[in-house]
């Protein structure tokens, strides 16, 4: 399951010296779309939440260690100028991209700069899948460990930058201070590792179901752990939202995907690829440090798009 992943890379997870580890920007082929990546580390993760967190909930716990590989990390939640390039690819033929949204699915907020939302977890991995196949290079959604280890950067607090969530304006947008919609990522303080957003704007799709339970169980703790999926909801999402409390956006806060989230859909069978109510929901990319071979990429796409 790890090898589906494309982690294992090397001893400790770190990048080979030919791959230098490091920030990079890179340009979506055939435009003049770019996107920046962060070197997020190799190391262990302490994942949850303790009984005395302000805000905590028992899906949270136990608190345990996971060993996580090095990858890179979108600085910043993909936008409608990226993911709108996939829709628009006339040469992604018709099974593999995006249906034509019955309505402007960004219902307002915004467009150009802004995150895309209102995706469902299928059209961000196919997403995931075109961006492979454009750029040569292996992106995925994050695993829920891998999203919790990049958004602490080395912290073990509530938030990044500590526990008092009176300094949360500095840092995210969410109920408070968003004024009822997401906005453009990067204009908050970051964390350590140069991370936007990662607490609050839009919640942020991840490769796991939503187990309530999952960190009671060995699996959790297994080197660079994934609940792998085996049914269509919830999966999870994680980081809170423009529309979320303080609470919601705390580190170690989780949250399952749900059918209500399609409930302004009028079309039957609802949509694989959008979303009615779910503003705020978007997702961010990651790519391991090692690059998996051809096979293995396949068989990856192959196994997590799976009609559930």
């Amino acid at each position: 399951m790890a090898a589906l992943l494309g982690v294992h890379c090397t001893p400790a997870g770190q990048p080979t010296q030919n791959d230098p580890f490091k920030p990079y920007t890179a340009t979506i082929p055939a435009s003049g779309i770019r996107f920046e990546m962060m070197p997020i580390p190799a190391g262990k993760a302490v994942i949850g939440s303790t009984a005395g967190e302000k805000g905590r909930r028992p899906d949270e716990g136990p608190v345990h260690t996971v060993q996580i590989d090095a990858f890179w990390m979108g600085r910043y939640e993909v936008t409608w100028d990226e993911f709108e390039l996939f829709v628009g690819d006339d040469k992604v033929d018709a099974v593999t991209k995006p249906s034509p949204a019955f309505t402007d699915m960004s219902f307002g907020m915004g467009k150009a700069g802004f995150p895309a939302v209102n995706i469902t977890q299928h059209a961000a991995l196919y997403y995931c899948k075109w961006l492979t196949e454009k750029t040569g290079q292996f992106y995925r959604l994050p695993t829920e460990a891998e999203w919790e280890y990049a958004c602490r950067a080395g912290s073990n607090t509530a938030y990044y930058f500590g526990d008092d969530p009176a300094e949360l304006a500095d840092y995210a947008w969410y109920s408070k201070n968003s004024k009822e919609k997401y906005q453009q990522p990067g204009k908050k303080k970051p964390n350590k590792w140069g991370l936007h957003d990662m607490h609050g704007n839009v919640a942020e799709w991840t490769l796991d179901q939503y187990l309530p339970d999952f960190y009671a169980t060995p699996a959790a703790s297994k080197p660079n752990a994934w609940a792998e999926p085996t049914k269509l909801y919830p999966h999870a999402v994680r980081g809170g939202s423009w529309d979320d409390d303080a609470a919601d956006l705390r580190a170690a806060a989780r949250k399952g995907s749900n059918p209500s989230w399609k409930q302004r859909d009028p079309q039957l069978p609802k949509s694989n690829w959008w979303m009615t109510d779910a503003s705020f929901v978007g997702f961010r990319i990651v790519r391991p440090v090692k690059k998996p071979s051809p096979a293995a990429i396949k068989n990856y796409f192959k196994k997590a798009i799976q009609d559930l």
